[in-house]
């Protein structure tokens, strides 16, 4: 289904609530989205966190080598015992925060966002977004009618 309407420039069907939801149901479940959105944020910063952490530890590895290098060895050692490969917590490296992260908690929190979406929207997605959307449309603004082409979308 197009994220536009047959109808014309208004929300496509998936975007429209289903009949006799209320308007506290649509508001909870724009909260649990905003929610969901924060973890969404919290889990790129996690894979931040992996990807940055696994780049220092190669920048050690590099200066271990150009300390060698500057004949300082003692302090190459040091660097190379102490820090180069170490656990960021107890027994784990970054990539097993970040599987523990999902499994314990994005999983579990995408699959219940879920359940509740499609036990009370038909799962339906942004319907508090969609009709926020609709009552902020500047009327008469060229932009409110323009219709984007779906099957252009990511051609970049």
């Amino acid at each position: 289904m197009s994220p536009i309407s047959d109808r014309g420039v208004g929300p496509g069907d998936e975007h429209v609530r289903p009949r006799g939801v209320s308007d506290a149901t649509v508001e909870a479940l724009g909260t649990l989205s905003e929610a969901l959105e924060t973890v969404e944020q919290a889990r790129g910063h996690l894979y931040a966190f992996h990807q940055l952490t696994g780049g220092a530890d190669l920048t050690l590895g590099r200066a271990v080598e150009q300390l060698r290098a500057a004949g300082h060895g003692d302090q190459a050692d040091l660097v190379e015992r102490e820090i180069v490969g170490r656990n960021v917590i107890p027994g784990c490296w970054t990539f097993q925060v970040v599987e523990a992260y999902n499994a314990t908690y994005y999983t579990p929190f995408t699959d219940v966002e879920r359940q509740v979406r499609q036990e009370l929207v038909d799962g339906r997605r942004h319907l508090y977004e969609a009709e926020m959307k609709e009552a902020r449309r500047t009327q008469g603004h060229p932009d409110h009618t323009a219709r984007p082409d779906p099957d252009s979308w990511g051609t970049g």
